[in-house]
């Protein structure tokens, strides 16, 4: 009787491999740590320009 397909057997990977994995991981965690913050400050500067200037103008 064989195993189910959702059972795999753990690959253990050379160490270049694990290293070469954990770089992309790396590179595309930043990549989409740095789109996350432009499009925080673009709705951030979109919301200012469309409060317009009379957002400074009120009294406190």
């Amino acid at each position: 009787m064989s195993a189910p397909d959702e059972i795999r057997a753990v690959e253990i990977e050379a160490p270049e491999i694990a290293a070469a994995r954990a770089k992309v991981r790396r590179r595309r965690s930043i990549a989409l740590a740095i789109a996350l913050a432009l499009f925080a400050v673009t709705f951030y500067v979109l919301t200012i320009v469309k409060m317009g200037p009379a957002l400074f103008d009120r009294a406190l």
